[in-house]
């Protein structure tokens, strides 16, 4: 018997197995019992179709970003940053510095907040930043970004075409003793 038969879940696996079950399975039901004729689609379906797809972004995304964003208010206050703004260097830095704790193996901050919540908060902090015309915009000095990174590109082609019939061990965190 599966877990899905049995109804239990002993990992993440199994779970989203379940899930992906079960929307299947309401599809197919909301798609028989739909109108077969586009007349009778729902007016609100229509405009509702054109507006933002909020439901696109991860709600897991959002609890994980809430997390770090909740830290942050009990020690500076509630959304600080909308009143005083905030310098975006400073907020890519953080940003940089959760991204590659996490990429290095770690979880969690020294506080407890996972990282990529915290990646999660400084991006979102920066996005509301911009859109209140808070943002201290102290970027770089545009120096060829992505004209460099255009130029290294073909260079990516040529070392997988140069190698492709080699297969190292690629090691990950897998490998920790």
């Amino acid at each position: 018997m599966s877990a899905i038969e049995g109804g239990h879940v002993s990992n993440i696996d199994d779970a989203n197995e379940v899930i992906r079950r079960i929307v299947e399975e309401r599809n197919a039901a909301r798609r028989a019992a739909a109108p077969e004729s586009p007349a009778q689609e729902n007016p609100k379906d229509i405009v509702g179709s054109s507006k933002l797809p909020l439901h696109l972004w991860p709600t897991t995304a959002s609890a994980m970003g809430s997390v770090a964003l909740l830290n942050g208010a009990l020690k500076y206050g509630r959304s600080n940053w909308r009143s005083i703004g905030v310098r975006a260097s400073i907020y890519v830095d953080a940003c940089q510095r959760h991204l590659a704790a996490w990429f290095e193996g770690e979880q969690q901050d020294e506080e407890g907040v996972p990282h990529l919540g915290a990646a999660l908060a400084c991006l979102a902090i920066l996005v509301d930043c911009d859109a209140a015309g808070k943002l201290i915009d102290d970027r770089q000095f545009p120096g060829g970004h992505r004209e460099l990174m255009d130029s290294l590109t073909p260079i990516v082609a040529r070392l997988q075409e140069l190698h492709a019939g080699k297969s190292p061990k690629h090691y990950d965190i897998g490998d920790v003793a």
